[in-house]
């Protein structure tokens, strides 16, 4: 029997909502969503890539009774009406980790959610994209080709409303479909505890040196050449946020990469370097050179070290040679891992992340500690359960050296 085709989702059931743009509107959506019922779907739309930053530049909210609402943050930027109707309310989100700092800039913060994203994960769904994931449970189709337009434009397109406006039609019914998924796996109550921890976690610190994400850093062999780059880095960083443009948009990583290795001094030198060809490079020549100049100059004291300390393990292919026994307890762990993930039908990943693995691994605690370490490490509860008898056990692996016989005393 032939599996029947995708039905295509092209138009909001209620029609195309106006977009809230006053904050007399803004306080009709608050009261028609807290007068609705059930759970809220909530999305955001941001200009990544166009714009300095992650602000949000549409929300979207779905509530049964309530309708759809489109919201323009750029017109009325405190959303904290809507969040006050929304106190106590499931919100429904995919990928909710995307969203919700810039939703909190807004005034917008969940007090309980089911991430759709997540769920899928957990439920062991080999695709985990919004569409398809509606296609898979739901049996329709999504568009997607606006997903990454510039959604600071204004005003903002019918179809770009069409799409936002669908993103939020029908996440209610997938959570329902996922909820279900889960319940049947036995699932549920991990997936709520992840959800938990999302809502309760903290914001994420700002970036100990954030030049050194630059695309292409690990071709800078030199100290000296890290202090041209972050000059660099910085002074983009400040013509991006004045003129409010996405910092790769005024230059690239990879120019300013071939800028660092390429080390000109004259702007003849600076526009024959790749990424510097073109009209801007000589309209911003000048601020390249002053900052690769500064760079130079940097006192040899006060020169970025090659790498920052750090308090994580060394990388795996580091440990059989740093720390035997621990490689030996690593390679026991990740099979034993591998194995629980297949079974499971969960990813490695959200067993237990990386990263908490190896610091267990690494700098192992004492067996009656084990729980609390893992705790400490924000592992929840039913990770902590499925994952510390795999751990304590290989904790007790020790690397295996080859045994050598003594050769026997001669009788001479």
């Amino acid at each position: 029997m032939t599996e029947a085709a995708p039905t295509p989702l092209v138009e909001p059931r209620d029609g195309i909502p106006d977009v809230v743009i006053t904050e007399r509107r803004l306080v009709e959506a608050a009261d028609a969503l807290a007068a609705g019922t059930g759970p809220v779907a909530v999305d955001a739309e941001r200009a990544s890539g166009y714009r300095y930053g992650q602000a949000a530049y549409l929300v979207q909210l779905r509530r049964e009774g309530a309708g759809s609402w489109l919201i323009d943050p750029a017109a009325v930027p405190d959303l904290s009406p809507v969040d006050e109707a929304l106190r106590g309310v499931e919100w429904v989100l995919h990928a909710a980790s995307q969203d919700l700092a810039c939703l909190a800039d807004v005034g917008m913060r969940p007090t309980r959610l089911f991430d759709t994203e997540l769920g899928a994960r957990l439920a062991g769904l080999a695709k985990v994209g919004l569409g398809s994931v509606v296609e898979e449970l739901l049996g329709l189709t999504l568009a997607k080709e606006h997903s990454a337009v510039d959604w600071s434009t204004r005003p903002l397109p019918q179809d770009w409303l069409r799409y936002a406006a669908l993103d939020v039609e029908v996440l209610v019914d997938l959570r329902d479909e996922i909820a279900r998924l889960l319940e049947e796996q036995g699932k549920l109550e991990w997936a709520e505890q992840e959800f938990a921890a999302l809502v309760a976690a903290p914001p994420a610190p700002a970036r100990v040196d954030p030049w050194r994400r630059t695309s292409g850093t690990h071709k800078l062999r030199t100290r000296r050449q890290l202090a041209m780059l972050r000059e660099l880095w910085n002074s983009r960083d400040a013509l991006a946020r004045q003129r409010d443009v996405s910092p790769g948009r005024v230059l690239p990583d990879a120019a300013m990469i071939s800028a660092v290795t390429g080390n000109p001094r004259t702007l003849d030198e600076l526009v024959v370097l790749p990424g510097f060809t073109g009209p801007a490079a000589r309209r911003h020549g000048k601020r390249w050179l002053e900052a690769l100049a500064r760079g130079r100059h940097v006192a040899e004291d006060e020169l970025p070290l090659q790498s920052l300390p750090s308090d994580a393990p060394p990388p795996p292919r580091a440990w059989p040679d740093r720390d035997a026994d621990a490689a030996a307890r690593l390679t026991f762990a990740r099979a034993a891992i591998a194995e629980l993930s297949e079974r499971l039908a969960i990813p490695v990943e959200n067993l237990m992340t990386p990263d908490t693995v190896r610091r267990v691994l690494w700098d192992p605690p004492s067996p009656d500690d084990l729980e609390d370490r893992l705790a400490v490490l924000r592992a929840r509860p039913w990770q902590v359960e499925l994952l510390a008898p795999i751990l304590r056990d290989a904790l007790g692996q020790l690397a295996k050296a080859p045994v050598t016989e003594e050769p026997e005393a001669s009788d001479a």
